[in-house]
């Protein structure tokens, strides 16, 4: 099948489905299913009505000399508080938060600390004024370079690196293990996956 996500105009078998919805005739978006999986940012920032801690699917690295990363999501208290703050902090989800990390992500007043709501221990970050998830396996300070406006009303936040913390616990030989950490992923619908099995794979100029 084929179907015009601007339009909402269908396609299968040469001819049209549904014209009327934009998932061409399917009960929900296969959209986030298709781009799947993706990390999960489980974002902390700080602003004038206190902490804030929310998940974010859309989330990724997007470079790495420098460091930077990005999420994106509609105006809510993470973007507002980076923007008057400048700096968020990026906390790695592991299969044992996935409670947290869901209670989290309830839709609650601007002000409720969703650290306290969602029974996370909270630390201080070093370089940048910004709480961080105590028991993440691993946590990016970021300092934002970008803030750009993606239309529909959401917007995707460009952070550069400027710390790095890692629990001891998740090393081993020098090396940060997904093995043990367990990363949770985020997929479509009300989907999840947990990366359980990572392998390597030398390339071929290696």
């Amino acid at each position: 099948m084929f179907y015009d996500p601007i339009n909402g105009a269908g396609s299968t078998n040469g001819g049209l489905r549904d014209a009327s919805t934009k998932n061409g005739g399917l009960a929900h978006n296969p959209f986030k299913a298709i781009v799947a999986p993706r990390p999960i940012g489980w974002i902390s920032t700080r602003g004038p009505l206190g902490d804030n801690l929310a998940p974010y699917s859309f989330f990724n690295a997007v470079n790495d000399a420098p460091m930077q990363v990005m999420f994106a999501g509609s105006l809510k208290d993470s973007i507002f508080n980076l923007r008057e703050s400048g700096v968020f902090a990026v906390n790695v989800v592991a299969e044992s938060m996935i409670a947290e990390m869901n209670a989290s992500s309830e839709a609650v007043a601007r002000g409720v600390d969703e650290f306290a709501l969602a029974g996370v221990e909270k630390a201080e970050c070093k370089v940048i004024d910004c709480p961080r998830v105590a028991q993440a396996p691993a946590t990016l300070e970021c300092r934002v370079a970008h803030l750009l406006e993606l239309g529909g009303g959401s917007w995707m936040a460009v952070g550069e690196v400027v710390g790095v913390h890692i629990r001891e616990e998740y090393l081993r030989d020098g090396r940060f293990d997904l093995a043990l950490v367990r990363p949770v992923a985020r997929l479509g619908y009300r989907d999840y996956a947990v990366v359980g099995a990572p392998f390597e794979l030398e390339r071929p100029d290696d």
